[in-house]
């Protein structure tokens, strides 16, 4: 049996409901969705459109992965959650892809549209990385 790792990390928001910020096991790390929050803000959104939320979304998961040991390089897949596909798609993949491609090879992606998120955040993104 595996040892398994709960991972609270200091650079990242406090999460906005029971849940560690990441759990490693057998080699991996699962990242729970990231809202766009603020280390020590709370559950106060970041100020601005998609465009920022995304932002502060990637910045929190990047936050989270830096404490786990591991990077935005390791990472194998992402899901992100949109609260308006149409309306916020196109601005959140320049976003995201302006973000990742200094990382190298982007991860594979999995992209919905969801009635809603906690914190009325427009987007949440979570992912899994090598350890």
């Amino acid at each position: 049996m595996s040892d398994i790792q709960h991972i609270m990390a200091p650079g990242a928001p406090e999460p906005v409901a029971p849940f560690s910020h990441a759990v490693r096991a057998n080699g991996l790390v699962f990242v729970t969705g990231q809202m766009p929050t603020l280390p020590g803000g709370g559950k106060r959104l970041v100020e601005g459109g998609i465009e920022a939320q995304t932002r502060q979304v990637l910045d929190n998961l990047g936050a989270v992965l830096a404490a786990a040991g591991t990077g935005w390089e390791k990472a194998l897949n992402v899901r992100v959650y949109l609260t308006d596909f149409q309306g916020h798609y196109a601005a959140m993949n320049e976003v995201y892809s302006a973000y990742l491609k200094p990382f190298g090879a982007l991860p594979t992606r999995t992209c919905v549209g969801v009635t809603g998120l906690a914190v009325g955040a427009l987007v949440e993104i979570d992912l899994v990385a090598l350890a």
